[in-house]
């Protein structure tokens, strides 16, 4: 039984060398193949991948001719994997490759088609950011018919079957981790803590967290097409009231019609309203608009 090791490098160069040999360290029952896969690295990562290849006849590599983001690399690397059993882990060591032997018996038992890592704890990463992150994955479930959960990673080790399904679904903008919950299948959970990287530093900004959470919402849910919505009839409603109000008060008690101010802020808070429903309207337009023009998510300058 063969297992594909897929890992996305994106300017990793001091990080391929420390992954390729703590997972030759390990005792693995099953022959390894590893799939880089360079996201348009700017440093000497694709040197290192090379140097690899040469030693390793294991060592596969696929170089994008730009960086074109980790979904992209995730997809290339699976599309490239030819192992019955393909796992999915970060260069960095981030992911501890010692889980790789527990996925691997999880699996060969026949009793689950993945295993997944989940995070226990977030030590080490900025508080906003860990905050953030809470709040998203409970919003996504919320909105969602999907259920990703808190601390899930993108370390998963996956039978053929489930690669295929996951290959299947061919949107252009993809939110992988909210596809493996989509597709289903049984999955182990195995936990573990956050460690630091081993060499480098993160890819990710704040708002480059924040635009793939956004992506994630909009691709597994209408929820805020349908907020839009609710919001609108409830204004609606709140304006007739009101409308209501002033008249009866006018009749009845005589004073004459004001509120020039709350005209003014009505005003700007409806106004800011159509504004941010226009928004999300405009968000799944682009949406549709980029698959609709059917551009493959990468291109390969060079693979050995």
């Amino acid at each position: 039984m063969r297992l594909s090791l897929v890992v996305p490098c994106y300017n990793e160069a001091v990080c391929v060398r420390r992954f390729w040999e703590a997972a030759r360290a390990l005792a693995l029952p099953s022959e390894v193949e590893f799939v880089f896969v360079n996201d348009g690295s700017r440093d000497g990562t694709l040197g290192e991948l090379r140097a690899l290849a040469a030693e390793d006849p294991a060592v596969r590599y696929v170089s994008f001719s730009r960086n074109f983001g980790k979904e992209a690399a995730l997809l290339a690397g699976l599309r490239k994997a030819s192992g019955d059993l393909v796992a999915t882990l970060d260069v960095d060591l981030q992911h501890p490759v010692t889980l790789l032997p527990e996925m691997l018996g999880a699996l060969r038992s026949g009793e689950y088609d993945c295993a997944a890592a989940r995070r226990t704890d977030r030590e080490g990463e900025p508080w906003l950011r860990s905050l953030c992150a809470r709040l998203f994955y409970k919003l996504l479930n919320r909105l969602s018919e999907i259920e990703v959960r808190g601390g899930e990673t993108d370390y998963r080790m996956m039978t053929r079957q489930v690669v295929e399904a996951v290959l299947s679904l061919g949107e252009v903008n993809r939110f992988t981790k909210g596809i493996y919950a989509w597709v289903g299948f049984r999955t182990k959970w195995l936990d573990f803590a956050n460690a630091e990287r081993v060499a480098g530093e993160t890819k990710w900004s704040f708002w480059g967290l924040a635009r793939y959470g956004l992506q994630g919402v909009t691709a597994f849910s209408v929820a805020p097409l349908q907020l839009a919505s609710v919001v609108g009839v409830l204004s609606c409603a709140a304006a007739l009231l009101y409308l209501a109000y002033v008249a009866a008060k006018t009749l009845l008690v005589g004073e004459p019609v004001t509120g020039y101010p709350t005209q003014i802020c009505l005003l700007l808070f409806f106004g800011g309203f159509q504004l941010f429903a226009i928004g999300i309207l405009g968000t799944y337009l682009a949406k549709t608009y980029l698959e609709t023009k059917r551009r493959p998510p990468y291109l390969i300058q060079e693979e050995n």
